[in-house]
C-alpha cells in the first residue's frame, strides 16, 4: 500500500484501531497506535521505530518509549485481536498452522540474540528466532500469537537478562512448549480449528504430539523419517515380570519378544500392509508450471510414545513426488478413522500459508525491521505487527469482495465449497476431497499486497470436472 492508500483508509483503520481503545488508559499514549501502525502499513523502506517516528513528525524517542516503557496492555490488545479472529473469521474448515521465523541481528544486546540456526538464511547466523501460530481460512490468513524463544545461553545469564528487560519468570523452554502455550492461549479466546499442522522438527516430538492429542485437538503434521511406531502394535500388559530376585519390570510394559519400532521410512520396506500397497495419485495443488501431483500411501499407525508405549490408533500418509520420487515426505495424523486421506492431505499441504504470512509480514508491514534492545519492546512490535497484518489482510479481503465458496475449497459432496478440511463422511468425498487444493492456493495468494485480483470463479460444474483428481493407482 502507498501513502496514497493509506489515506484513503484513514476511516476504515480508525475504525479498526478503535476496538483496541481499551487496551490503553491515556489518550496520548493510544494515539501512538495509529502512528505505529500507520507507518507499518505505508511505503516506507525501512519500518523501525526512527523512520517511523519522523515520517509521523513525532519524536522518536517518545516513540520508542511507547513501544518499551509507557504503560499499556499489550496482552489484552493480543487478546483482542484474537477475539476478533474467533468472532469475524471462523470456519469449520480453519487451519491453524505452529511454525518459526528467524530475523539476522548484529551485536549481542538484542534479546534472545545469539549465533544459532536462522531458517531465513539457512545457516548458522548471528540472530534471533520466534515461534508463531498463524490462522487460516478460506481465502484469509493471518498470524495470531508469536513469542521470542530464549536460548539456554541467556537463561544461565540473569544479568543478561536484566539488562534486556526481560521478565524473571521467563526461562529457556523448548519451541514444542512455546508452540503449545500460543495455540492454548487463542482457545482460551475462542479461536478453534479444525485442524492443526506443522513441519517436521515439530512432528518429531512424540510428546508434543501427544499433548496435541490430549487437546482433542485434530492434527496433521510432517514427521522426520527416523520417528518410531509400528503399523501392527505391541501387546502392553499390566502384568509384572520378574526374573529371580530383584524389582520386577514397571508397567505398563510392551510384551517380551514383540518386534520393536521402526522409524516410518522402513515402513515403506517391511510392513505388507504398507510395502505391498499401491502408491495413488492426487492432485495436490497447482504450481506455475501446472499441477502438482503427490503419490500416496496410507496405513494406520501406532507412535511410539516418550515412555516406549504404543499411543494410537493413528494414520500414516507417505506422500511422493511425483516428478521427483526422491522427495517423500510422511505425515502422522490423529484423525478420525472415517477421515479421508485426501482430507488429511488437503490439511497437511497448507503449510505454505504461514509461510505467505511471514513472507507479507516482514516485506510489506516490517515484522523483522525491529531495533530495540528490550523484551517489552519486542513483544509489543511481534503484537502491533500482528495488528497491523490483520487489518491488512481484512481490507485486501473486502476490497476485492469476498469469495464465494465455489472458488476455494471442495465439498464433500463433489461441488466446490469449505467443508474439505471437517470429517468426511461421505465416500464420494474420498475421490473429490483434494480436488481443488490449487484453487484453494491461489484464492490465498490473491491476498498478497499488489498481487492481481483473482481469476472468475467456475461453476460448480465445470470447476468440479476442470480439476478432477487421478486416484488410479500408479502403474
Amino acid at each position: 500500500m502507498d501513502a496514497k492508500t493509506i489515506r484513503g483508509l484513514q476511516p476504515m483503520l480508525a475504525r479498526f484501531l478503535k476496538r483496541f481503545d481499551d487496551c490503553f488508559a491515556r489518550k496520548d499514549t493510544r494515539a501512538h497506535l495509529a502512528v505505529y501502525v500507520n507507518g507499518q502499513l505505508s511505503d516506507l523502506p525501512r519500518k523501525s521505530v526512527e523512520p517511523i517516528a519522523l515520517a509521523a513528525g513525532v519524536p522518536v524517542r517518545t516513540l520508542q518509549e511507547f513501544l518499551s516503557q509507557h504503560r499499556w496492555q499489550e496482552d489484552l490488545a493480543r487478546d483482542r485481536l484474537q477475539q476478533i479472529v474467533a468472532e469475524e473469521h471462523a470456519c469449520r474448515h480453519s487451519v491453524g498452522v505452529i511454525d518459526e521465523t528467524s530475523f539476522v541481528k548484529q551485536g549481542k544486546k538484542t534479546p534472545g540474540v545469539q549465533r544459532q540456526y536462522l531458517g531465513t538464511v539457512g545457516k548458522q547466523e548471528n540472530g534471533i528466532v520466534t515461534v508463531h501460530l498463524a490462522y487460516a481460512a478460506d481465502d484469509f490468513h493471518c498470524l495470531l500469537d508469536g513469542e521470542l524463544f530464549l536460548p539456554e545461553s541467556w537463561a544461565r545469564d540473569p544479568v543478561r537478562c536484566r539488562e534486556a528487560k526481560i521478565p524473571e519468570g521467563m526461562t529457556y523452554r523448548p519451541k514444542t512448549e512455546i508452540a503449545l502455550e500460543l495455540y492454548d492461549r487463542a482457545r482460551a479466546n475462542g479461536v478453534r480449528f479444525a485442524w492443526l499442522t506443522f513441519d517436521e522438527w515439530y512432528g518429531g516430538k512424540p510428546a508434543f504430539l501427544r499433548a496435541l492429542d490430549g487437546r482433542k485437538q485434530q492434527f496433521v503434521g510432517e514427521v522426520p523419517r527416523t520417528l518410531l511406531g509400528w503399523i501392527n502394535p505391541p501387546r502392553v500388559t499390566d502384568r509384572p515380570f520378574h526374573r529371580g530376585r530383584g524389582r520386577g519390570r514397571k508397567t505398563p510394559r510392551i510384551v517380551s519378544g514383540h518386534r520393536p519400532a521402526i522409524g516410518v521410512e522402513n515402513m515403506l520396506k517391511y510392513p505388507p500392509e504398507l510395502r505391498d500397497q499401491e502408491w495413488v495419485r492426487y492432485r495436490v495443488k497447482d504450481g506455475q508450471k501446472g499441477p502438482i501431483l503427490w503419490e500416496v500411501k496410507h496405513a494406520t499407525f501406532f507412535l511410539q510414545g516418550p515412555d516406549g508405549l504404543p499411543i494410537g490408533p493413528w494414520r500414516l500418509a507417505v506422500a511422493r513426488n511425483v516428478l521427483d520420487p526422491s522427495e517423500i515426505k510422511f505425515f502422522v495424523s490423529n484423525a478420525l478413522p472415517e477421515t479421508s486421506v485426501g482430507t488429511i492431505l488437503l490439511a497437511a499441504f497448507s503449510r505454505w500459508r504461514v509461510e505467505r504470512c511471514f513472507e507479507d509480514d516482514k516485506g510489506e508491514v516490517g515484522l523483522d525491521h525491529y531495533e530495540g534492545r528490550r523484551y517489552p519492546g519486542l513483544k509489543r512490535h511481534l503484537i502491533l505487527s500482528s495488528i497491523s497484518y490483520l487489518f491488512l489482510a481484512e481490507t485486501n479481503q473486502r476490497l476485492r469482495g469476498k469469495k464465494s465458496r465455489m472458488d476455494c475449497l471442495p465439498s464433500p459432496h463433489g461441488g466446490v465449497g469449505v467443508d474439505s478440511l471437517v470429517v468426511a463422511r461421505r465416500p464420494r468425498f474420498v475421490a473429490s476431497a483434494a480436488t481443488h487444493g490449487g484453487v484453494a492456493r491461489r484464492c490465498a495468494i490473491s491476498q498478497r499486497l499488489g498481487s492481481p485480483l483473482p481469476h472468475q470463479a467456475k461453476t460448480p460444474n465445470s470447476a468440479e470436472h476442470g480439476h478432477q483428481i487421478d486416484r488410479n493407482p500408479c502403474m
